[in-house]
């Protein structure tokens, strides 16, 4: 039975090809620009994550002056860390599993006939485990290193590739304005971060060479540590602030440093990623009604066409249940084929808008089922009034009809 109205549902589409794939064409456009949407930002969702991630596993970053800015939009003046700081931040708080004083200065870098200009930074080797980043060539500083500011660097994948076009640098030399380091190791590629900025393209040298040979002072930018895993990120702030507090004593009794807390700012991110993802979502869903809508005008049409036919087959004995069926069902069967066409073409859109942006492919197989389950749903609403009419029609006023 259901196969019978399935199939004088088609004939009856069939009849009209052109005005049937113009009422499903706002279906089609609904369904593909949601699962268009919808997976394009879990693609992006899925790059802040991963970006954000990749800065370090649960990690903090303390630096001078308040982190807010006001409105001349520059930080307060405070005094710079000391290497002290950090020592202090290991040795008195428990939940701080490493930490990697830094300080960092743009300089040109020159090997051979080539130079770049990049980013120097001074640190420790802590600073690779802390800030998550792989040697892929090479080792990190030894202790002797670090204490006795030996001129050796690990570059970065941008660096090796400017100056060095990508092959073997261990062992080479290489400028660091007027200075020279030899290259110990290379760090395997970050990529470009949502934010915009290369993470491949720095230096990275012992603090203390940089402290007395690059910078000229003592001062450390900021300090970055890594909570122990399973203790609570949101506890070692509140150590932290304490332990600065004590060691700082600003003048006027206000913190002069500010935390940065990376899971909570990932938190925030990814949020607001999937909040908005989900608004554009339900903005382009509404193409779906206006696709509903249309549908109804068509089927109001088709019983003004048919008004004979229905007469007909209510005078030989046909029910008013089975000609309702039959018009629900070639609406259904309208929208069905629009949302199966949207779905093609929202993954199709949806691969080309994910390559062109950069970020990963994020299937979505219960958008997509949702997708068509409310493409044939409208069908269902928008077409039930017409069916309705069709059904109700007094069969000797429709053998009348002209």
């Amino acid at each position: 039975m259901i196969w019978t109205m399935v199939r004088l549902a088609l004939h009856a589409i069939r009849r009209n090809v052109l005005r049937s794939s113009l009422t499903v064409l706002g279906i089609v456009i609904g369904v593909a620009a949601v699962i268009a949407m919808v997976t394009i930002g879990a693609g992006a969702t899925a790059k802040v994550t991963a970006d954000l991630s990749s800065l370090g596993t649960n990690l903090l970053m303390v630096r001078p002056g308040q982190g807010n800015q006001g409105p001349g939009g520059a930080r307060s003046e405070a005094p710079q860390f000391e290497v002290e700081d950090a020592q202090a931040m290991l040795r008195e708080v428990p939940g701080v599993a490493a930490v990697a004083p830094t300080a960092s200065k743009p300089a040109q870098v020159i090997a051979g006939s080539r130079n770049w200009s990049t980013s120097i930074t001074g640190s420790t080797a802590s600073f690779l485990s802390v800030r998550s980043w792989v040697l892929d060539g090479g080792r990190a500083f030894t202790e002797s290193e670090e204490r006795a500011g030996k001129a050796v660097c690990i570059v970065g994948a941008t660096v090796r590739r400017e100056l060095f076009g990508g092959r073997d640098v261990l062992g080479e030399r290489m400028r660091v304005g007027k200075l020279t380091c030899l290259v110990i190791g290379t760090l395997a590629s970050k990529g470009e971060s949502t934010f915009g900025q290369d993470q491949d393209d720095f230096v990275l040298v012992p603090l203390r060479w940089f402290q007395r040979r690059v910078a000229g002072t003592l001062d450390v930018g900021a300090i970055f540590a890594s909570a122990r895993d399973g203790v609570s990120t949101a506890k070692v702030v509140d150590d932290l602030e304490r332990l600065l507090r004590e060691r700082r004593r600003s003048a006027d009794g206000s913190d002069d440093f500010s935390i940065r807390d990376m899971k909570e700012i990932a938190t925030a991110v990814t949020g607001t990623t999937r909040v908005m993802t989900g608004l554009l979502g339900a903005v382009a869903a509404v193409s779906l009604l206006v696709g509903g809508i249309g549908i109804m005008n068509i089927m109001l049409v088709s019983v003004t066409e048919r008004t004979r036919e229905i007469g007909i087959r209510l005078a030989i004995g046909a029910l008013e249940r089975e000609v309702l069926a039959q018009f629900l069902i070639e609406a259904v069967v309208l929208s069905s084929v629009g949302g199966v066409v949207g779905i093609a073409v929202g993954l199709g859109l949806a691969i080309a808008g994910v390559r062109s942006m950069g970020v990963p492919f994020v299937f979505q197989p219960g958008i997509v089922v949702l997708a068509f389950v409310f493409s044939a749903a409208v069908g269902v609403v928008f077409g039930y009034f017409p069916a309705r009419q069709a059904a109700r029609l007094d069969p000797i006023e429709a053998l009348r009809h002209e």
